[in-house]
């Protein structure tokens, strides 16, 4: 495969990417605050302080989602965003897990959903890997 194909398969992947982070930082958090995000963030029993108060912390969630997914489309010269992004799917991913588990069985669920932007990670970090040629 060529490079140009490589680069090109790696920035439809990053833009998948970006757009997840975007929109599920933008939509269920920031501008139509979902139910299921804020019991999510109560499902960890966190202080009843103005602090911690679960509507806070998803909107600060979502500022860091897009703003990920905005380093995702503008650092591209460097694999770290895609590492982050890899992590932070995981993490939430097991939290979830562990602490709303319900929500597994949902419709366009958090498993599928991670996965599917976990398999993103993969294909952009592969078709970024430094070739042969480039040693």
């Amino acid at each position: 495969m060529t490079e140009r194909r490589l680069a090109q398969i790696a920035w439809l992947a990053r833009l998948a990417l970006a757009l997840v982070f975007i929109w599920h930082g933008l939509a269920p958090k920031i501008l139509w605050l979902s139910p299921d995000e804020v019991a999510m963030i109560a499902a960890h029993g966190l202080p009843d302080h103005a602090l911690f108060a679960p509507e806070s912390i998803a909107r600060i969630g979502g500022i860091t989602e897009i703003l990920l997914g905005i380093a995702l489309l503008a650092v591209r010269r460097q694999r770290w965003p895609l590492l982050v992004a890899g992590a932070v799917l995981l993490v939430l991913l097991l939290d979830v897990a562990l602490l709303s588990p319900h929500l597994l069985i949902q419709a366009f669920n958090p498993l599928s959903t991670n996965l599917a932007a976990l398999a993103l990670c993969a294909v952009a970090w592969l078709a970024e890997a430094p070739s042969a040629a480039d040693s």
